[in-house]
């Protein structure tokens, strides 16, 4: 520790990973099919929303070596390097709520989320 910031390497760094239920794996294998062309799908944050940080998904076809990938049972979820900080230790889900059908995050890092659920704070 230097000066009171504490720093660290985004490649040397331990992570715990991102981890997918069985029904995340089934929706992210559904959109694979569905998009030929893809690895599978990304997941990333970006400043957003009242709490600060939201999630973005996005389909993905040339992942780099600044993703970490992800997997179960031929689903593959990567992650840009630099959302890990904010995402490390989630456990990613795929939920019926009411109507709708909808990825829910489980994740230790977040401190609090905004009311509509947009977006969520560390």
């Amino acid at each position: 520790m230097t000066g009171g910031v504490e720093t660290f390497s985004l490649d040397e760094n331990h992570w715990q990973g991102v981890s997918l239920t069985p029904s995340a794996a089934k929706q992210i294998k559904k959109l694979m099919v569905q998009t030929p062309n893809s690895k599978g799908l990304s997941l990333g944050v970006k400043q957003s929303g009242c709490a600060g940080f939201g999630y973005v998904f996005e389909m993905i076809e040339n992942p780099t070596d600044d993703h970490l990938l992800f997997e179960l049972d031929g689903a593959h979820l990567y992650v840009p390097k630099q959302a890990m900080p904010f995402i490390d230790g989630t456990v990613v889900d795929y939920v019926q709520e009411g109507l709708n059908h909808i990825f829910k995050f489980n994740n230790p890092k977040a401190q609090h989320a905004c009311g509509c659920g947009e977006s969520f704070g560390v």
